[in-house]
């Protein structure tokens, strides 16, 4: 979902580049230093306002985490909550998800998290869907040998293409729900974006899945 224009965006990218990078190019291997301390490091890749990714490195001190989107008025809208948070823990990262191997070095990340991302319907447009095979390629790349996939979307015809599309590239499963909101299990950790809030309360099944890539 493309947001409006940011007027202050800009401005506000500027004047935090020690929050947030805009030119990554030779940062392959260093996102560490970015960090107060070494420790796993998580990405999420489309993070829309934010409030994933926030809660997320709250209530998990022990990780490290970028949240990463292609459009400047989404990430500036996670800039302005990590402005008031500082989580030295959290970094952010405006940059285009189909670059992700030229962005992280081999096996650098612990985990990829995936929200809502856009569906892309027409046939004519499966390239651009997260989960298509060029996109898995590059999260195997960049993922640790232990490494995972999380995601979550309400609109069941990307993730019935996902389960193939994973299937078909070698993955597994590790977690499958088609309603996350009432597994009691899988919801007891669950931290809801502001998209799934939303449209979780107007009756959306939320589907989920963990899986990683074999060895």
């Amino acid at each position: 979902m493309r947001l409006r224009n940011k007027p202050w965006a800009k401005d506000m990218i500027n004047e935090n580049l020690d929050l947030i990078a805009v030119q990554p190019e030779g940062m392959q291997g260093k996102w560490q230093s970015r960090f107060a301390k070494e420790q796993p490091l998580f990405i999420e890749v489309g993070s829309g306002k934010g409030k994933f990714i926030t809660e997320l490195a709250q209530q998990n001190p022990q990780n490290n985490y970028i949240a990463m989107d292609v459009q400047e008025g989404a990430i500036a809208l996670v800039l302005k909550k990590q402005v008031e948070l500082r989580l030295p823990n959290l970094q952010l990262l405006l940059a285009n998800g189909a670059d992700l191997s030229e962005l992280f070095a081999e096996s650098e990340v612990d985990g990829v998290y995936l929200n809502f991302s856009d569906p892309w319907p027409k046939t004519r447009h499966e390239k651009r869907r997260l989960t298509y095979k060029s996109f898995l390629k590059q999260y195997q790349y960049i993922l640790k040998d232990d490494g995972y996939l999380r995601f979550k979307t309400d609109n069941q015809g990307l993730f019935e293409y996902s389960l193939i599309s994973m299937n078909n590239f070698g993955m597994k499963f590790d977690e499958l729900s088609l309603d996350l909101h009432n597994d009691e299990v899988m919801n007891a950790q669950n931290i809801e974006t502001e998209y799934e809030e939303k449209f979780s309360k107007k009756g959306f099944r939320i589907n989920y899945l963990k899986a990683h890539f074999e060895n």
